[in-house]
């Protein structure tokens, strides 16, 4: 009689969670209004106006786009807005900073609308590696989700984990 080989990890009641499946599809893009900056430096009104009203915002469409400004200018608060009106009809999201921030921002709406309904009283494991850019702050932002649910939380790999919580009671 052979052994039967059983794969007890995929046998047990442990539940994955990997961001990589809540990755929001759709190209990043990072606008640095310093091209529209007189000398990258200071900011026109009337040309900052005529370089909005003249663009082909319809690129943008279906994108997630992060306003920034490479040079030391002091940009106004109304420039950022009037860039994000404007954007609005076609981006997916907008906001003003780095990728990463926008990645942060792309997660943290993602997260904040996740049921947790199937974790409630389960071990959950957190995937780590992943080949999408997934900030460290959407792990941080997804344990405080879980954690008032689940019964345990472990990082890593179901062969592999890191524990990280365990329900007292």
């Amino acid at each position: 009689m052979e052994d039967e080989i059983v794969n007890r990890v995929a046998n047990s009641k442990l539940i994955n969670i990997d961001l990589e499946d809540y990755y929001a599809e759709g190209k990043r893009i990072l606008f640095d209004i310093s091209d529209w900056l007189f000398e990258g430096l200071l900011l026109r009104e009337k040309d900052f106006r005529e370089q909005v009203k003249n663009h082909d915002w319809s690129q943008y469409q279906d994108t997630f786009v992060a306003l920034h400004c490479s040079t030391d200018a002091i940009i106004p608060s109304w420039a950022y807005l009037l860039l994000t009106t404007t954007l609005n009809p076609f981006a997916k999201k907008v906001v003003i900073g780095s990728l990463e921030l926008l990645e942060t921002v792309i997660f943290a709406d993602i997260i904040q609308n996740l049921s947790v309904e199937e974790f409630k009283d389960k071990p959950v494991i957190i995937k780590g590696c992943s080949t999408k850019p997934i900030p460290d702050s959407a792990y941080t932002l997804l344990i405080s989700k879980v954690q008032p649910v689940a019964k345990t939380i472990m990082f890593g790999e179901a062969c592999s984990t890191v524990p990280l919580y365990r329900k007292k009671g």
